[in-house]
């Protein structure tokens, strides 16, 4: 089990900065990965970034690739996403979320993570 809290949400104009972080406490289990993933208003849950925890490799969406990036503090077991260029269609409800073993499920697939945060609300006005 692990309980993860994600802050730093908020509301911002277009072409501003955010960073999100998600605190993952009461862990009892190896993090094989770690994510990011949003929900806008009428759309299904999508894919953000994952992190591998102990190598960290990172792979992000194409539609933030070179805007957002992924890391994390192994130390402090807290996931990072730091947002540049933030666009209104960024804004969804982020959330984070923690895989403890390897499946056959990609990493950017839902079902691969074990754990959810309660979300995070992200807004971008234009």
């Amino acid at each position: 089990q692990v309980q993860l809290v994600e802050s730093g949400g908020g509301l911002l104009q277009a072409g501003g900065s955010l960073r999100l972080s998600c605190a993952a406490s009461r862990r009892s289990f190896e993090i094989d990965f770690m994510g990011w993933f949003r929900q806008a208003p009428g759309k299904e849950r999508e894919f953000v970034a994952t992190i591998h925890w102990s190598s960290g490799s990172t792979f992000h969406a194409d539609s933030v690739k070179g805007r957002f990036t992924i890391s994390r503090d192994s130390a402090k077991d807290t996931l990072y996403l730091q947002m540049n260029s933030l666009k209104p269609e960024d804004t969804a409800v982020y959330y984070c979320a923690a895989s403890s073993r390897a499946t056959a499920d990609l990493i950017t697939a839902e079902r691969r993570y074990d754990f959810w945060g309660q979300g995070t609300q992200v807004t971008v006005s234009s």
